[in-house]
């Protein structure tokens, strides 16, 4: 069993708005537009031999509320770091926030389920 690895998730969602700067005035996307993205936060870990938990998915959802109020109902362009929206920047955003507060922080996953896209920064 030495070779096994326990990882739980957490999904969540917020709606927000974006446009590209990159694109030319032409392009679809350089015109604000919004999208409704789901989340996932995976972490890995022994489980705790007073809890059997890796984490507390209470704990886990209140990291990620503070993140989700970040972004939720919000002009993405406009969210420090976050000038260049893509989903793979969302992602990183994502990550390297939750990072800090949440040991054994693997991966997360941003998609825009509507068109069926999506990116993971995970850990080596």
């Amino acid at each position: 069993m030495s070779d096994l690895r326990l990882e739980i998730s957490k999904d969540f969602t917020f709606d927000a708005a974006h446009h590209f700067s990159h694109k030319g005035a032409d392009h679809p996307f350089s015109r604000l537009h919004g999208h409704s993205f789901t989340g996932t936060v995976t972490l890995s870990g022994d489980p705790a031999a007073d809890s059997g938990m890796v984490r507390d998915f209470w704990e886990i959802d209140a990291e990620i509320a503070k993140i989700r109020d970040q972004l939720d109902h919000r002009l993405l362009n406009e969210v420090e770091g976050l000038e260049h929206p893509s989903l793979e920047a969302i992602a990183r955003w994502v990550f390297d926030r939750l990072d800090p507060v949440l040991p054994g922080l693997v991966a997360v996953e941003i998609r825009r389920p509507s068109c069926g896209e999506r990116a993971v920064i995970r850990r080596g």
